[in-house]
């Protein structure tokens, strides 16, 4: 659904397309990013601890969040001529193969300045169980129309 931005108020929500995550996924992700940590890919390494935490299996690249994330956010903005400008995100907990994971966002803020109009989005992204997998701010930019200065 194209917005505008003059139509958008705290509160309104956006929601993303849902994934589900595969070791298929997670070595697809290794190859595009050349991201062969073995967290992301080697069960026998992944049964130690790591500091204090044990995460008993491959986990999902933090940054995949990061793209779907940035795909609900340009699929939202591009339609009505707006631009993703920035993205701050925080990794909450692992996601791991089988887990279905879909981001939101709920819009925070507008501000209107002298040279363009901003949209503040908290965002976050959750499994399959309601869990947040991810947490972040996103802040989308609607240019003012140049011809109309």
């Amino acid at each position: 659904m194209t917005t505008t931005f003059e139509k958008l108020k705290a509160g309104d929500a956006i929601d993303g397309p849902t994934f589900a995550v595969s070791r298929e996924s997670i070595r697809l992700f290794c190859d595009a990013s050349l991201d062969y940590n073995p967290l992301h890919l080697d069960d026998e390494y992944m049964k130690g601890n790591f500091g204090k935490t044990s995460f008993g299996g491959i986990i999902m690249h933090g940054m995949n969040n990061f793209g779907l994330i940035s795909r609900m956010i340009t699929d939202w903005a591009y339609p009505a001529g707006a631009i993703h400008r920035r993205l701050e995100t925080r990794w909450v907990k692992p996601v791991r193969p089988g887990d279905t994971i879909q981001p939101s966002g709920i819009i925070k803020a507008k501000q209107v300045t002298e040279k363009s109009r901003w949209v503040m989005i908290d965002v976050v992204v959750k499994n399959q169980a309601g869990e947040k997998v991810a947490t972040g701010e996103a802040l989308v930019e609607f240019p003012r129309d140049l011809f109309c200065q």
